[in-house]
C-alpha cells in the first residue's frame, strides 16, 4: 500500500524543539517573517490572566506574545458549543503550546506585542489532517492525561483523541498507568470515527499478534514478568503488552507485581502459554513495549488478527472505509 500523503501536523510539545521551530525564533526580524507566512509555532505557555483568561507565550527579548480567550483553542464541529472551557486554558500554562501569529503590534508603552491563535494551528490541523483520516489510519500522537477508563492522546496541534483501557494492549491493564506515562509519544491506530466527528483510538495491534510475541520465547526457559490478575483458577502473567500466560494459583501472588515464571508450554491451537510461578517481585511501574508494524511501510490496517491460523478462537479488528467504526470480533468456530 502507498503511503498517505497529508500536511503533516505534529502534537503539542515535539515541535518546540525543532531546527524550523528554532529558526522562527532567533529574532524579531524572524518572528515577522513566520507571521507573514501563517507558520505553525510552537512555545511555552508562561502564565493565564485568569480575569480575561488571556494566555502569556514564549517570545523573543523585546517582543511579548499573548493567545486571547477567543484564541485559545478550536472545537471540531459537532463536539459541544464551539467554545473551549476555562479549565482547557488554565491547564496550558506551563505546556508548550502551538499557534500562528494573527497581527504584530504596539501597545501604549512601545512593546512589540504578537497576538497569537491555537485556535487557528488547530484549525488548519483539523481541515487538513484529522477530518480526513481513515479508520485504521496508523497516526503518532502524544500521552496528555491517564484516567481509568482511558488515555488521552494529542493527535495534533493539541487536538485530543480517546485510547480506551481495552484498546491499549491484548494483556488486560487496571490502569492506563500500567503501560503508558504522561508526554510519552506512541503510536496509535485510528479505531472508529463518530457521526460527529469524535475520533477514537487504538493501540493493542501495533503490538504484534500471537504468533509475533511468543517467537520470542521457548519452552523450558524462566523469564520476568508482571502478574496482572489473581483469579481463583489461576494467575494471568504478562510476558508482553500482547502475550499473557497462565500459572497455576499460587500464595503471594500480587497483582502489577514484577515476577518470575518458567515456561511450560506454548500451545498455539488453544493460543495458551502454561507457566509456573517461581518468583514474585516489586511493584511494577509503566510496562515497556516494542511495535511491530512500521508505519512507513504500512501506513493503514484493514483487518489485523492476532490469533494464529488454525486456532478455533479468532481474534482480529477489522477497519472498513466507509464505515464509522472498527469492529472487534472474537469467535469460537
Amino acid at each position: 500500500m502507498q503511503g498517505i500523503r497529508r500536511v503533516r501536523y505534529l502534537p503539542e510539545g515535539e515541535l518546540r524543539l525543532t531546527p524550523e521551530n528554532r529558526a522562527a525564533f532567533r529574532s524579531r526580524e524572524s518572528i515577522e517573517e513566520a507571521a507573514r507566512r501563517g507558520t505553525i509555532l510552537e512555545s511555552m505557555c508562561l502564565l493565564c490572566d485568569c480575569a480575561t483568561m488571556q494566555l502569556t507565550v514564549e517570545m523573543p527579548e523585546g517582543m511579548r506574545g499573548i493567545i486571547p480567550r477567543a484564541e485559545a483553542g478550536f472545537v471540531p464541529p459537532g463536539l459541544g458549543s464551539g467554545e473551549v472551557k476555562d479549565i482547557a486554558v488554565i491547564t496550558r500554562v506551563g505546556k508548550p503550546v502551538q499557534y500562528r501569529i494573527l497581527s504584530i503590534r504596539e501597545d501604549g508603552r512601545g512593546e512589540r506585542v504578537a497576538v497569537c491563535s491555537r485556535r487557528a494551528a488547530q484549525e488548519a490541523c483539523w481541515q487538513n489532517a484529522v477530518s480526513r483520516l481513515l479508520p485504521g489510519e496508523i497516526i503518532p500522537a502524544r500521552i496528555t492525561h491517564l484516567e481509568p477508563f482511558g488515555a488521552f492522546c494529542d493527535i495534533g496541534c493539541g487536538l485530543v483523541s480517546l485510547l480506551t483501557v481495552d484498546r491499549i494492549s491484548v494483556s488486560r491493564i487496571s490502569h492506563p498507568a500500567d503501560r503508558f506515562r504522561q508526554g510519552e509519544r506512541i503510536r496509535a491506530v485510528v479505531s472508529s470515527i463518530e457521526d460527529n466527528g469524535r475520533i477514537y483510538l487504538s493501540h493493542r495491534e501495533l503490538l504484534g499478534t500471537w504468533e509475533e510475541n511468543t517467537a520470542l520465547f521457548s519452552a523450558g526457559q524462566t523469564v520476568s514478568g508482571i502478574i496482572r490478575s489473581v483469579e481463583t483458577y489461576g494467575v494471568f502473567v504478562e510476558l508482553a503488552p500482547n502475550l499473557a500466560g497462565l500459572a497455576e494459583s499460587t500464595d503471594g501472588a500480587i497483582p502489577g507485581h514484577t515476577c518470575s515464571v518458567y515456561i511450560k508450554s506454548i500451545l498455539p491451537e488453544r493460543m495458551k502459554v502454561k507457566l509456573v510461578l517461581i518468583d514474585v517481585g516489586e511493584e511494577a511501574g509503566a510496562a515497556p513495549f516494542r511495535y511491530f508494524i512500521d508505519p512507513d511501510e504500512v501506513p493503514r490496517l484493514t483487518r489485523w488478527r492476532y490469533s494464529p491460523e488454525g486456532c478455533r478462537k479468532v481474534v482480529e479488528s477489522v477497519f472498513e472505509e466507509g464505515t464509522n467504526g472498527n469492529e472487534q470480533r472474537k469467535v469460537n468456530s
